[in-house]
């Protein structure tokens, strides 16, 4: 059985990870590819682990790629076998800055909180 992949909408409707996989299409093709590769083997629970997943704590994972610069976009497990994806970064370093962590448990508070409602 399979997972969905689903994108975090803010509650205007905009969606952060959309407009940062258009951005990455945009400046940089080959590693769009590869993540928006990524994203459709996250269906399959086999990919949630290393290499492609990792664990980055407080129910946060990563789906990873590296390229010209590091791509990282952030996600969780929801109910329903569901998973959300909430952030995206890119950067040179092998650490996810901590801002980032920090939108990407905001999101997650967030999506969680109106999925109770």
């Amino acid at each position: 059985m399979d997972f969905i992949v689903e994108f975090y909408e803010t509650e205007a409707g905009t969606c952060p990870v959309r407009e940062f996989l258009d951005e990455l299409k945009a400046s940089d093709p080959d590693d769009f590819a590869a993540v928006l590769a990524g994203l459709a083997k996250l269906r399959n629970r086999h990919y949630h682990r290393e290499p492609l997943s990792k664990a980055v704590g407080d129910g946060l994972f990563e789906l990873r790629h590296v390229g010209k610069l590091n791509t990282r976009v952030l996600w969780f497990f929801a109910k329903n076998r569901r998973i959300v994806i909430v952030h995206g970064v890119r950067n040179k370093g092998r650490a996810i800055p901590a801002r980032d962590l920090r939108v990407a448990r905001e999101r997650m508070r967030v999506w969680r909180r109106r999925s109770e409602r």
